[in-house]
């Protein structure tokens, strides 16, 4: 007689609300591995997807992902001279919070050169690609706009033309890829009477250095502010050409720093998403500490309140071996179970969540094995417990 399963059956609708309760905190653990790997996993989306071989940035800058970067948009003929380089192009990156659809989004804008160009989507699920200079634009669904929709950024409307899947920043928010001009004009906008206040500013510094008037009006544009800037030059190389030779000659000659994508990565995972990868990492362990504590709990307060009836089981000859067996028994039966509630109900709802969820099966079987370890430890509560009760208790001693 298995006495495990029997005690199951009897007090079924208790057994079902424990693992129901313990796979809710389960879930909550899986769902931290989820969010741990999609940290890392949207840190570095846009640079795996970023169809280059070379990042070049402002000389001394971490950028364009870490820290600004900004060069002159003229920058990408240079490094096109470059032996060994087959296409350059420009590029620029920068974060934004405008109302969509009624309500406050962030997201990220991506401009790069719509005629051939490097840096573009590469995963557009509907529609097609910008085709047109400028007017039109592609978004993440996660921006929740649909194709042919006019989305208004700064002084013009855009028409969604196409739209991706997944393509997000390093904090999850959705990509948006506009023509290089039209993401440079959305960045350095201007209120109008912004514009007039720096203008008149600058008026009057050229002319207390000295100049008239009409000199002043005609220096004016040497000194206003240069809309004409990215953040990166991308580069694809010549079949066969040695990455770190180009790398080092663009540094030497152009004065500018040089990453590949490997190293961009390692930057980005080393800056941008160390705190939170650690900050993710303690509480994963401490939710898995917290979960097996609850299992011992659980099993001990099962236990006692069996504790009369183990007695007289005792009283009746039944070895230890009974004992140990009706608590471990029980005890795996509540993990397991619990485990695979919430796997399954995280399965169904992880793609609801408003962040990125990546459940790696060996960070799953990973899970299961330490809880699976900590209900077998966490059983020994209640079997200690079990195995000192007197058998004199049964009679009422």
């Amino acid at each position: 007689m298995d006495l495990a399963i029997k005690d199951v059956r009897r007090h079924l609708g208790k057994f079902i609300a424990t693992i129901v309760g313990v796979g809710m905190l389960f879930a909550i653990v899986l769902i931290m591995n989820g969010i741990f790997a999609g940290n890392t996993a949207d840190g570095v989306w846009l640079i795996e997807n970023t169809d280059t071989d070379l990042w070049v940035v402002e000389r001394d800058r971490g950028g364009p992902f870490n820290e600004s970067s900004r060069l002159s948009v003229d920058t990408y003929k240079s490094v096109a001279a470059t032996p060994g380089v087959a296409q350059a192009s420009p590029w620029i990156t920068y974060g934004v919070q405008r109302e969509v659809r009624g309500k406050e989004q962030q997201y990220t804008i991506i401009g790069y050169d719509v005629f051939g160009g490097l840096g573009g989507p590469g995963r557009i699920v509907a529609g097609r690609g910008i085709e047109r200079a400028h007017y039109e634009m592609v978004a993440d669904k996660k921006l929740g706009v649909a194709l042919g929709e006019r989305v208004h950024l700064g002084w013009h409307d855009y028409t969604v033309v196409g739209l991706t899947k997944g393509a997000v920043d390093s904090g999850g928010n959705p990509l948006v890829y506009l023509a290089l001009a039209d993401a440079q004009e959305v960045l350095y906008q201007q209120d109008n009477r912004a514009l007039e206040t720096a203008r008149a500013a600058s008026l009057k510094r050229l002319e207390a250095a000295g100049n008239t008037p009409e000199q002043a009006q005609r220096l004016l544009p040497l000194v206003s502010a240069n809309s004409a800037t990215i953040n990166a030059v991308l580069v694809r190389l010549r079949p066969g050409t040695d990455p770190a030779r180009v790398a080092q000659h663009i540094q030497d000659w152009l004065y500018f720093n040089v990453y590949s994508t490997a190293q961009q990565i390692e930057l980005v995972v080393a800056g941008k998403l160390k705190r939170m990868t650690a900050i993710l990492g303690v509480f994963r362990v401490l939710l898995i500490a917290v979960s097996i504590i609850i299992i011992a709990l659980l099993i001990y307060v099962l236990t006692m309140e069996k504790i009369k009836a183990i007695a007289t089981l005792k009283l009746m000859g039944a070895t230890n071996w009974v004992i140990v067996r009706l608590i471990l028994e029980q005890s795996l039966v509540i993990t397991i179970a619990a485990f695979i509630f919430a796997y399954v109900l995280v399965e169904l709802t992880y793609e609801h969540f408003p962040r990125t969820l990546v459940l790696l099966p060996s960070e799953t079987l990973l899970t299961f094995a330490v809880i699976f370890v900590g209900g077998l430890v966490a059983s020994l509560l209640g079997i200690v417990q079990a195995l000192r009760t007197p058998p004199s208790l049964a009679l009422g001693g």
